[in-house]
């Protein structure tokens, strides 16, 4: 018994295409844990729907996906000079963001990226001048921008791109290809009108593999299910039950990211609220899990095991039976799963 990945196949499939239609020229994007199906799986797809390149995070990601796609492999970790060196095919195009860095890629081929309103890396507008004598040495494939996903400011995304096309322009440096990040494909369309003699290229994981919520599923097998009264002791820390109901055991715990989750940017105040009062709760041990049994969201009986969790069921509900399946809400790119299963 396992905690499952289930897909909808041909749904999901329906999404990349739907996302690929919208983007010509799309780079999928496989990174950490392939957003949750694993880089093999994301390979597999890429393949399947043509694409000549596929992004990863580092090289090490490169150096095992390289086995399973033929095409390019293009790496969004920078290079610096110094870092462990990973033997790497000649199809593995890697990114730089610092004039020194082109410097030290001899016959490399690289993308440059440049510094936008992320302010995370890139070549800044005073050292455009200096990439002249650099690119001479390597096999430039373009320039790229990683862009902020939310703009509180009310800037333009297509135009904080123009502006780095003028200035790349008035420097003087070949814009034959812009690859970009976070862009709506009616801004990639604005941009391709205005500059037609660029292709661009946007890099996209998110959207593309789970833009489509209800293509997927997780669901943990039930392993166990123990009946308690109020007062009974159990457990690790040996807690008291605080009424009648059951102890179910079900498969996902650490190891799969199971109570693991990434910080979330809060916006508004019930949000907000709402999120003091989880902190709250959890003060006194009370932590919801995410799995769901009869249409609610369990609480944990105690903190995730390594492979499973337990959970409290109150005796007012159904009670859970070994081999049903909880389905559970957790964040794809942070679960580990045992099982994939294409329906």
């Amino acid at each position: 018994m396992a905690l499952s990945l289930y897909v909808d196949t041909a749904r999901w499939r329906a999404h990349q295409k739907s996302v690929l239609d919208q983007f010509p020229g799309l780079v999928p994007v496989c990174k950490g844990n392939g957003y949750g199906f694993g880089h093999e799986r994301l390979a597999d797809e890429t393949i399947r729907f043509g694409s000549d390149t596929l992004a990863v995070g580092t090289t090490y990601e490169a150096a095992r996906i390289k086995d399973w796609f033929s095409g390019d492999l293009l790496v969004l970790t920078p290079f610096r000079r110094g870092e462990e060196p990973v033997p790497l095919p000649d199809r593995v195009i890697r990114s730089v963001s610092s004039v020194d860095g082109v410097h030290a890629l001899v016959g490399a081929r690289v993308v440059i990226e440049c510094m936008s309103s992320m302010k995370r890396h890139g070549v800044k507008e005073e050292e455009l001048g200096l990439l002249h004598a650099a690119i001479e040495d390597v096999r430039l494939e373009g320039f790229a921008l990683h862009l902020p996903l939310d703009r509180t400011d009310g800037s333009d995304a297509v135009e904080e791109v123009i502006s780095w096309m003028d200035r790349l322009r008035a420097a003087r440096l070949p814009l034959h290809t812009m690859f970009v990040s976070h862009l709506r494909a009616e801004e990639l369309s604005r941009l391709q009108q205005q500059f037609p003699q660029t292709r661009f290229r946007a890099r996209i994981g998110t959207r593309l593999w789970l833009g489509d919520h209800e293509a997927t599923e997780y669901r943990g097998a039930v392993l166990d299910v123990t009946p308690v009264v109020k007062g009974d002791r159990f457990g690790y820390r040996q807690q008291k039950a605080a009424s009648d109901g059951w102890l179910v055991v079900v498969a996902g715990g650490t190891s799969h990211g199971v109570g693991l989750e990434a910080p979330k940017a809060l916006h508004g105040v019930m949000p907000r609220a709402k999120g003091v009062a989880r902190a709250g709760l959890a003060t006194v041990n009370r932590n919801l899990s995410p799995f769901v049994w009869a249409g609610k969201q369990r609480w944990f009986a105690e903190p995730p095991h390594m492979q499973v969790s337990i959970l409290f069921v109150p005796s007012d509900a159904q009670e859970p039976r070994v081999g049903d399946e909880l389905v559970a809400h957790l964040r794809h790119t942070t679960t580990q799963f045992d099982r994939l299963v294409d329906r």
